[in-house]
Formats: structure tokens, sequence, C-alpha cells
């Protein structure tokens, strides 16, 4: 028999022998609470805590920006999470693992505000210490829990699955922040360590009831049980930087993030130097861009659930779909920022919201869909790839974002020019990122081809 044929009835048994253990919609909705969980610490740490370091403690605006910059730094080291859950024998218990450790960081983080009062030195190291942790513990729950919807979802599902848990952690975060908003008032340090430590206990608890069982039939893929002993770390990340397919994928992940990232700290100075809009009004504004997000998100999920199985290639065209749409709507805000404020902004930046989404989701459906096409089994490595080129994507976004405005407004002395350029930049790393992800499966899909037809030429000659 053929390398080909033998691929191809290796396949047909690893569909077998996964059916079995896939998972239900009541068990994706089960770990899209994990994913609401994580949403749910990680609100308070980079959004309230941020705001108190500013306000309340007088901090330079710096200093928060770059202890989140910190935990997205550590995320690097998601290839190695990755790789435990692979090899560790259980994916929930790294989720749980990561998510405990989360909870313990970010009450130790909101506890530094204490310390800050006493000593601006040991306030800043501890703070340190709390977000490298913080990086960590979103680093080895989220990518096992990505490697777990990959691994035994089924392919018609995977962007549905991606929607789902995508729009749950989104609606964690709208209910953290509308409880934890009421129970801050009145506010002071100590009743902020309080509600961050309530909240992590109870995200906790949540996960730890989603994911209970789960995992009682094995999520061991063939290829890994007849492997022997498990594959080293640095054998599975060369496995993945040699695959053509998912360093091309790679390569999307950071350019396309770099995109969406970029303009999150100077939407609303846009709006607000431009627009003349107040700041409860440019919150307001960021809102309806994550309402747009909200349902771009959800356009991806019905899609996929009605004619997923119909059309395998539809989270491909979402993500080409999205990536034109938000360099279609970015290239416009160029326009609207020289005739500002004489400009439907809202409903502009919903639609920008809308393509976001879109792309984002697609996104992680097709990840979670490419990281099952490893030769052993590394779900998790590659996952932590992918999550360690995202996070780093991200935080590089906001300050590229920020060091271009400012330049951008020392070379023209124009606010509108600036504001331009720095879309302008977004809109070309969108169209840059469109054209890779046109070559996303191309591949793959003739390799598939090929297999097929030997398949069924050897079949025919005996």
């Amino acid at each position: 028999m053929s390398q080909s044929a033998q691929a191809l009835s290796h396949h047909d048994g690893s569909r077998k022998a996964g059916q079995s253990s896939r998972l239900g919609w009541i068990d994706i909705l089960r770990l899209g609470l994990v994913q609401a969980a994580l949403g749910a610490i990680v609100v308070l740490t980079n959004s309230t805590l941020n705001r108190v370091m500013i306000v309340e403690l007088g901090l330079a605006a710096i200093v928060p920006g770059l202890l989140v910059g910190v935990h997205y730094g550590v995320q690097i080291t998601r290839p190695l999470w990755g790789h435990r859950s692979d090899t560790g024998g259980s994916r929930t218990v790294w989720i749980l693992i990561g998510l405990g450790l989360l909870a313990l960081s970010g009450t130790l983080a909101s506890a530094t505000t204490l310390l800050f009062g006493q000593s601006q030195t040991l306030g800043l190291t501890i703070a340190f210490i709390a977000y490298v942790l913080i990086g960590v513990g979103i680093g080895a729950s989220g990518t096992s829990l990505l490697a777990l919807l990959a691994t035994r979802t089924p392919p018609e599902r995977r962007a549905t699955a991606a929607t789902i848990t995508w729009m749950m952690m989104i609606m964690g975060i709208i209910i953290t922040s509308i409880i934890t908003g009421i129970a801050l008032e009145p506010y002071s340090h100590t009743r902020l360590i309080e509600v961050t430590a309530a909240t992590g206990a109870t995200a906790f608890v949540i996960a730890w009831l989603a994911v209970l069982g789960i995992e009682r039939k094995p999520t061991v893929t063939p290829a890994q049980a007849a492997s022997g002993p498990p594959v080293r770390f640095s054998d599975s990340l060369r496995e993945v930087w040699h695959d053509g397919e998912a360093r091309l994928f790679t390569l999307f992940i950071a350019m396309s993030m770099l995109a969406y990232s970029t303009q999150d700290l100077i939407l609303e100075p846009f709006a607000g130097l431009l627009f003349g809009l107040t700041p409860g009004q440019s919150t307001q504004l960021s809102g309806t861009q994550h309402a747009g997000v909200f349902l771009g998100m959800a356009a991806v999920g019905m899609g996929g659930f009605l004619f997923g199985r119909r059309y395998p290639g539809l989270s491909r065209q979402f993500i080409i779909a999205g990536c034109l749409g938000s360099a279609a709507t970015l290239a416009l805000l160029c326009l609207a920022s020289t005739v500002a404020p004489h400009w439907p902004l809202g409903p502009h930046i919903f639609v920008l919201g809308f393509a976001n989404g879109m792309f984002a989701v697609a996104a992680i459906g097709t990840m979670m869909q490419l990281a099952t096409q490893g030769r052993t089994g590394n779900a998790g490595m590659r996952m932590g790839v992918w999550g360690a080129a995202q996070a780093v994507s991200f935080g590089l976004g906001g300050l590229l974002g920020s060091i271009s405005l400012d330049l951008g407004r020392m070379m023209t002395g124009d606010d509108g020019s600036a504001f331009g350029l720095v879309f302008g930049l977004e809109a070309l790393l969108f169209l840059a990122s469109t054209m890779v992800a046109l070559r996303i499966g191309r591949r793959r899909s003739s390799i598939q081809r090929s297999v097929t037809s030997q398949s069924t030429s050897i079949q025919a000659a005996e």
C-alpha cells in the first residue's frame, strides 16, 4: 500500500476512533463557561485595576500600560503549556491549574493598591510578579482550553464552537463589569481586593463544574497513542515550524492581530480630538464597536451552523471578508479624519467592529481546524504557537498605534493627518493579512485531492 493510501487509512481510523469522544453542543457551552470565567478575571486586571492605578493612585499611565504589556509578553510561553497539555494525559487539569493561578495572581495584583501607598518600589515589584503570573495563568488555561475544543469538536462545528465560546467570554466580561461595578461602591482598596478575590473564586468554581467529567473518554489522539514515549518539546515545536501551513498561519495571526489591536489605544482619543466627544460619549462609542464585534461573531457562528457541513472552507471565506471589510472601513476613517466632525462616526465604528468580529472568530475556528493536522497529535503545541503570536501582536499593537500617532503629529503638526496615517497603516496591514489568508489551505487541499485520487486508483486496481 502506498504512503498516500496509508495516510488516508490512518485518517479514517482516527476519524472513527474520535467520533465517540466528540463534544456535543452542551459540552461546547460548558467550555464556553470556562472562557467566560477567564474573561471575568482578566477584565478586572486589564480595565478596573488600570483605572485605579492612574486615577486613585495617581501613577503615570505608562505604569499599568507596561504591566499589561508584561502579561502579554509572558504569553510567549504558550507553546510550553500547549505541549504540557499534549503530553500530560489531561487538558482539563491544565485548564484548572492555569485558571487557579490567574485567580490568585489577579487578587495579588489588586492587593498592590495597598502597597503603592507605602512604597512605590515595593508596589511595582509585587505588581510585576503578579502580572507575570497572570500571563502564565492565561497561557496555561487558555491554550489547553482551545486545544481541547480543537481535538474534540467535529470539523463542521468548529467555527460555531469558536463563536459560542468567544461570545460567552464577552458576556462574562459584561456581566462581571456590571456586578463588580455595583459591588465596588463605595470604593476602597480593601473592597477592590475582596471583590477581585470573590470574582476569582467564583470563576474557578464555575470552570471546575463546567469541565467536570468532560474528559471521561480519552482525548489523546491515535497518533499519540501509537507513538510510545511522549514527544519532546523541541521535537514537537520543530514539527510545527517545519509545517509550511502552520508557519503561514502563524504569519497571518501575527499580522492580522497587529492590525486589529493597533486601534485600541487611539480610537477614543480620535473621537475626542476630532469629533468633540466627551469621555462618556467616547466610552459609548467603544460599546458600539463591541456590539458590532458581537454581531460579527454571531454571523460567523450562524453561517457555520447552517452551512458548515456543506461548505468546509467557509471559515476561510469569513476571514477574507472580515479582513477586507476591516481594511475598507479603516481606509474610510482616513477620509473621516479630513472631514471631521461631519461624518457618521457611530455607524462607521459599528461596521468596523462587525468586520473585526467576523475575521477574529473565523480565525479562531480555522486555528482549531489546523490544530488537528499535525502528525504527532500536538494540537496543544500548535495552539500555543499561534496563541503566542497573537499575544505578542496584541502587546505590540497598542504601542505601535501610540508611537505612530505621536510621530505623525510631529511630522504633520495636524491631528487629523496623524490619525489618518495610523488608520492607513492598519488598512495596509489588513490587506497584507488578506493576501496571506488567500494562501491558507491551498496546499492541504491539493494534497487531500491527490490522496483521494490515489486511493480511488488503488481500489479500482484491486
